[in-house]
């Protein structure tokens, strides 16, 4: 039996946490989107290639949302559980009668809602300046929940992984921040040299930013199918590793 109660009180604790402050967690990426379009827009608008009859500005648009995303997804549980170990009160959700799964689930499910705010408030920030098409609402959907759910297992792992907040800006500085950087937000992957388009598929945030992008435009570097299948078994390997971590009380119990 699903304690359906006690992850509902998780869920709806995680997502008050970030409310209580939304200027920092949703109405900040949201400047900071703004400001990259407003600055790579015109710097790069003549000089980088997209796809046919797609002007630079709609291409950006897309990549943004997916790496505000990303980035909040990750931020919500990585940062609510190395608060919670720091501050010494993580043992009253392991105390609480609530399964690893349920723990997981509620992590995960407020880590996405936060991700899909930011991305949805973004589009509403610039939608009165540009009209973006929409030629999938279901793969836009479809790769907004993948990518938030994604990166929001992954937050459960760089929160429990960490053990200091040092440790934990590391992983969001080096790994998350150059991987999201490098995924095909500002640019077409057909513009890149061919080593570094080679080097562009191994990246999983790639297939997060190009199938998104594809839901707008119905163009896209990968096939849209391939993309859809590399987000799916990328949140469940991230959702093995983050429940194994859970299970055996890695770095949380001691």
């Amino acid at each position: 039996m699903i304690n359906w109660l006690g992850m509902y009180t998780l869920f709806i604790k995680e997502v008050w946490r970030f409310l209580k402050v939304t200027i920092q967690t949703i109405l900040t990426p949201v400047v900071t989107s703004l400001l990259y379009l407003l600055v790579f827009g015109q710097a790069l608008e003549e000089h980088v290639e997209v796809f046919d009859g797609v002007n630079y500005l709609h291409f950006l648009i897309p990549g943004l949302m997916m790496m505000n995303i990303i980035t909040n997804s990750f931020a919500n549980s990585s940062s609510s559980l190395i608060q919670s170990k720091m501050n010494g009160n993580l043992i009253f959700v392991l105390l609480a009668p609530l399964s690893v799964l349920e723990i997981f689930l509620a992590f995960t499910a407020a880590a996405l809602l936060r991700g899909i705010m930011v991305g949805f408030v973004v589009y509403l920030a610039v939608s009165p300046f540009i009209q973006l098409p929409i030629h999938s609402p279901m793969m836009v959907v479809a790769f907004a929940l993948l990518g938030s759910a994604s990166l929001g297992a992954m937050g459960i792992i760089g929160g429990i992984w960490a053990e200091n907040y040092d440790q934990h800006a590391g992983f969001q500085n080096f790994i998350i921040l150059p991987l999201s950087f490098l995924s095909g937000v500002f640019y077409s992957l057909n513009s890149l040299p061919e080593l570094w388009q080679t080097v562009s598929h191994f990246n999983p945030f790639f297939y997060m930013v190009d199938g998104f992008r594809y839901g707008f435009f119905g163009q896209s570097d990968a096939d849209p199918q391939l993309n859809l299948l590399i987000c799916s078994l990328f949140l469940l390997f991230l959702a093995f590793i983050s429940l194994s971590m859970l299970h055996k009380g890695y770095k949380i119990r001691r």
